[in-house]
């Protein structure tokens, strides 16, 4: 405890909480404006392509169409989320921390698990935040769509705790990052050009192969990228055309394993100096 304390110390001494929960929360409204224009057109259908209608039906379900609202912002918090955890990690040796710090805590094993309850409870404070501004914007959008509101709904419910999670498994991730890549720049820019361009680039590219080759199995390649997984979890129902939803928990957990114990390893035998 006394080591997660000393990370939530870092993190409040310095700019990076207030930016990061100002950025979320702004790009949480341009999100849910998104959202709402989404919601519309899925309340009021017209013209839809009948290979569409069944997955535009089942989205305008009360529960499905609750949960997609009440989940709001979800892309851009946990991109700061994951953000926050390279940054915990990579702070250490951008500002010649790191020595000071494994010397007073010679466990580095520790050291990383406090960084990473550090990440998990910060992406909570994050989740509360938007999730509470979802859960009154989704009220008041859905009273004025006239359309009925499922918060009390399993399915609703299920989604918020998933996103939840979701938020705790990317503060993991991030933290995995920070210690496979030292560098605060590296760190950053490979993890913000995998979530931001490498997500779209992946999925089209994996739409163009399944076209070309006539397989459908490959289109399901690209539930393994971790910000396409996150999206799955939090639906919290099964979507025509999509794996199961905790599927998507699954591949998050594995990519935070992976990350998470490999770059232990690699801090536990590395150099610091």
């Amino acid at each position: 405890m006394k080591l997660i304390r000393s990370e939530f110390l870092k993190i409040r001494t310095t700019n990076v909480w207030w930016l990061f929960a100002l950025g979320t929360v702004v790009l949480w409204g341009l999100s849910f404006l998104v959202n709402c224009v989404q919601a519309h057109y899925i309340l009021h259908p017209e013209g839809v392509p009948d290979e569409q209608a069944a997955t535009i039906s089942a989205m305008g379900d009360p529960a499905a169409l609750t949960a997609y609202m009440a989940t709001s912002g979800q892309y851009f918090g946990l991109m700061f989320v994951l953000l926050l955890g390279i940054l915990t990690v990579t702070n250490e040796f951008y500002h010649q921390t790191a020595t000071t710090t494994f010397l007073a805590t010679p466990h580095r094993t520790a050291v990383i698990v406090a960084k990473t309850a550090a990440a998990a409870i910060f992406g909570f404070l994050l989740w509360a935040v938007t999730t509470v501004l979802s859960v009154i914007g989704t009220v008041i959008f859905l009273n004025a769509e006239n359309a009925e509101i499922a918060l009390g709904d399993s399915s609703v419910i299920r989604s918020i705790l998933l996103n939840l999670l979701a938020f705790a498994l990317w503060g993991l991730i991030g933290v995995g990052f920070g210690v496979l890549i030292r560098s605060q720049i590296g760190a950053t820019v490979t993890a913000l050009i995998l979530y931001l361009v490498g997500t779209l680039a992946v999925s089209i590219i994996v739409q163009l192969l399944s076209n070309w080759l006539d397989q459908d199995w490959i289109r399901e390649l690209a539930w393994a990228l971790p910000s396409n997984a996150s999206g799955l979890l939090v639906s919290g129902v099964d979507l025509p055309d999509q794996p199961h939803y905790w599927v998507g928990g699954l591949v998050l957990l594995a990519w935070a394993a992976v990350t998470g114990v490999i770059g232990t390893l690699i801090t536990r035998n590395r150099d610091i100096s």
